[in-house]
């Protein structure tokens, strides 16, 4: 799948500091080198949940964790089949995590920058020392003739790190053959090798309370020019103003802004009837912190009926957004305030739609409400280091891998989100699969169809909606 520009890339590091900043200057005064990411480059931060998981693939597969304790990791997101995740560390992409949805299984995917924080114990191959600047350099693969010994644990599909006689690495690729096949082979390709550009990568303990200081200036300037649009726009309309308030960390540093700029206004919350308890607890006490009272829309009759209509919804079939979400809002905004004002948590970085929507809009179907976006031109990473600085009530479901807040049956999150949640919320989710299963057996649809999460595409149709609406 191609990356997909959607903003400047604006993740450097600080090596003095061992810090990710988002300009070319950090706070001490030192100056930050690029780090090279896939696009669109929403970092996030690696949550103590996500560096566990990372740990528990690279150590299953390789024997040995890959991010050490004191160091922290980022985060990013990018295109493929249905997630990986870019793991950063020390100013580098240090490999990956994929998920596979027919074995439900994550797999390692090293870069040879990840050997500056572990030593693989499992599936790696030793080469002739003849051998080794081809495969650095060039990106040549491992042939039999210069193959000197191979892990027992190597099986064919696997990935491997390719070592010299010293333990050093020279390169990471994809092995060919398994161990005692390729113990045999006078001829033929071993290990197939990624040619992975090298990139400076210099390890060194941090925190991320050291990370907020190091982006000092850029969250002051990135609030300062929030506020002022904030300000701006609230000066020009004469009627209601609000937070439109999801539970999710945008919605909060959106939250968080509006307070600073104009005082105190009312959360609108538009309540799918299909929000994770985390989320409705959320609310409840970002409400009460702030002393805000809270409006709510109920979008779960709507969805049944819509249900009955369409079917489940799909990634390119998302009725659900407009049933659920936008026609319930539209009508309690209508009978609360007739029109609104909502600050919305909106980002150019979440999608091509977002990324060409207008900072101040209508939307189409809740016709009642402009909106406007202070952090349009945030990054994830921004919002994150805003939070933590402003030590801001964020939801807990950030520190359990889920990277966007929404219905917990939503067909945008991928496969692993949702086997995750099946496992996380076993009565939510068996309630949702008992109405999938029906449907299934009422239109005389494989197994499958359910067990494998095809529900998820509609064949045949196509849908424009915003997934993020």
């Amino acid at each position: 799948m191609r990356p997909s520009f959607l903003g400047k890339m604006l993740l450097h590091w600080c090596d003095t500091c061992h810090a990710p900043v988002l300009s070319g200057t950090c706070a001490c005064g030192a100056v930050t080198r690029k780090v090279q990411v896939t696009p669109p480059g929403d970092i996030r931060p690696a949550f103590p949940a996500d560096v566990a998981l990372i740990n528990r693939v690279f150590t299953a597969h390789f024997g040995a964790p890959l991010i050490p304790e004191g160091h922290i990791a980022l985060l990013n997101k990018v295109p493929d089949n249905d997630r990986m995740e870019e793991i950063i560390m020390g100013g580098a992409v240090v490999g990956a995590i994929r998920y596979t949805p027919s074995g439900r299984t994550w797999e390692p995917l090293p870069r040879p920058e990840s050997a500056l924080f572990l030593t693989p114990l499992l599936r790696f191959v030793v080469v002739d020392p003849g051998a080794v600047a081809s495969i650095r350099d060039e990106g040549a693969s491992v042939l039999a003739p210069g193959l000197i010994s191979i892990h027992p644990s190597v099986r064919s599909g696997d990935e491997v790190f390719i070592l010299d006689p010293d333990g050093r690495v020279a390169g990471v690729g994809r092995a060919r053959a398994d161990a005692a096949e390729a113990a045999s082979m006078t001829r033929g390709q071993v290990v197939r090798t990624r040619k992975n550009a090298r990139s400076a990568c210099i390890p060194g303990p941090s925190t991320w309370d050291a990370v907020v200081r190091a982006n000092a200036k850029v969250l002051e300037e990135a609030e300062a020019e929030a506020i002022s649009f904030i300000r701006n726009v609230s000066s020009n309309y004469n009627g209601q103003t609000s937070v439109s308030y999801s539970g999710g960390k945008d919605s909060l540093a959106t939250l968080i802004l509006v307070l600073k700029a104009i005082g105190n206004v009312p959360l609108l919350f538009a309540d799918t009837g299909f929000e994770f308890p985390e989320t409705y607890q959320n609310v409840s006490d970002v409400a009460a912190l702030y002393g805000l009272p809270v409006v709510r829309s109920d979008g779960k009759s709507r969805f049944w009926e819509g249900y009955e209509r369409h079917g489940p919804p799909a990634v390119n079939h998302r009725w659900c957004c407009s049933a659920c979400k936008l026609l319930p809002l539209r009508e309690a905004i209508g009978a609360t305030w007739g029109e609104c004002l909502s600050f919305i948590g909106q980002r150019r970085y979440e999608s091509f739609r977002r990324r060409e929507s207008s900072r101040v809009f209508r939307n189409g179907i809740v016709t009642n409400q402009t909106s406007a976006a202070p952090i349009q031109n945030w990054t994830a990473l921004h919002v994150w280091l805003y939070l933590f600085r402003e030590d801001a009530p964020f939801n807990p479901l950030y520190a359990k891998r889920l990277d966007r807040i929404g219905c917990y049956l939503c067909p945008s999150s991928d496969v692993a989100v949702l086997d995750d949640i099946r496992k996380r919320y076993p009565d939510l989710w068996e309630t949702w699969e008992l109405q999938l299963r029906k449907w299934r057996e009422d239109h005389g649809l494989p197994a499958a169809w359910v067990d494998d999460m095809r529900w998820r595409i509609r064949e045949g149709v196509s849908d424009e909606t915003d997934s993020n609406c």
